[in-house]
C-alpha cells in the first residue's frame, strides 16, 4: 500500500475510534464523524480519479436489503450471545441520542466515504483482499467486535461488487441502502434498558 494511503486509513481510523468513543449524541461524535468522512474523501480524492463502474441500480439496491435481512436474522441470535449484545447497544446508543436527521445524515454520508476510499483509491492501488483486510483493520479501532464482524462480512461483499461492476457506484448503493435499514430497524432488536430515555428515532415516529 503506497505511503500515502496508509497515512490517510491512519488518520481516518484514529477518527473513527475517538467519535465511537463520545458520548452519543454530543456535539463532539458528530464533529469526529464528519471528519472520518471528510478523511475519506478528500484521502480518495487527491489520490486520484474514482472509477464510478457499472450504472446499476435496482441490483445494488436489493443486495443491500438483502444483506439487511440477514443481519436481522444474525441479530436474533446474537441477541443471547451476552458480548455481542452489548457490542451491538454500544453502537446503537449512537443511534439513539441526538436530532434522527443529524444521526442518518453522518451514519450514510460515514458510509458513502468508506466506499470511495476504500472500495475506490485504496481497491485501485492494492486490489480486492489488502482493500478488504485494511477496512477490518481500520474498524478495529472502534474496539467494538460487533463492528468488526460486520466489517468483514460486509467489506467482502462490497469488494465483490467492486471486481463485479468496476466501480464504486454499487458497494456506495449498497452500503447507503444497507446502512439506512439497520438504522431505522436494528435499534427495535435491540431496545433500551428500563430508565433510559426513548430513541431518537421513536420520537419522530420513525
Amino acid at each position: 500500500m503506497k505511503p500515502f494511503l496508509a497515512a490517510v486509513t491512519t488518520a481516518g481510523s484514529g477518527l473513527l475510534g475517538a467519535s465511537l468513543a463520545s458520548r452519543p449524541g454530543s456535539r463532539r461524535f458528530h464533529v469526529l464523524t464528519a471528519s472520518v468522512a471528510a478523511t475519506w474523501l478528500a484521502g480518495a480524492q487527491a489520490a486520484g480519479p474514482v472509477r464510478r463502474g457499472r450504472r446499476d441500480i435496482g441490483r445494488p439496491v436489493a443486495v443491500g436489503a438483502g444483506a439487511f435481512g440477514v443481519f436481522c436474522g444474525c441479530a436474533l441470535v446474537a441477541r443471547r450471545i451476552a458480548p455481542l449484545r452489548r457490542a451491538i447497544a454500544g453502537v446503537l446508543d449512537h443511534a439513539r441520542h441526538g436530532p434522527a436527521a443529524a444521526v442518518a445524515a453522518t451514519t450514510l454520508l460515514t458510509g458513502a466515504a468508506e466506499e470511495v476510499f476504500f472500495r475506490g483509491a485504496l481497491y485501485d492501488a492494492a486490489g480486492a483482499r489488502v482493500s478488504t483486510a485494511v477496512y477490518v483493520l481500520s474498524t478495529t479501532a472502534t474496539r467494538n467486535p460487533a463492528l468488526v464482524l460486520a466489517s468483514a462480512v460486509m467489506g467482502t461483499l462490497f469488494a465483490w461488487e467492486r471486481g463485479r461492476s468496476g466501480g464504486v457506484q454499487a458497494p456506495l448503493l449498497t452500503h447507503v441502502v444497507w446502512s439506512a435499514l439497520m438504522l431505522a430497524f436494528m435499534p427495535r432488536l435491540f431496545p433500551p434498558e428500563p430508565g433510559a430515555h426513548a430513541p431518537a428515532w421513536d420520537a419522530g415516529g420513525a
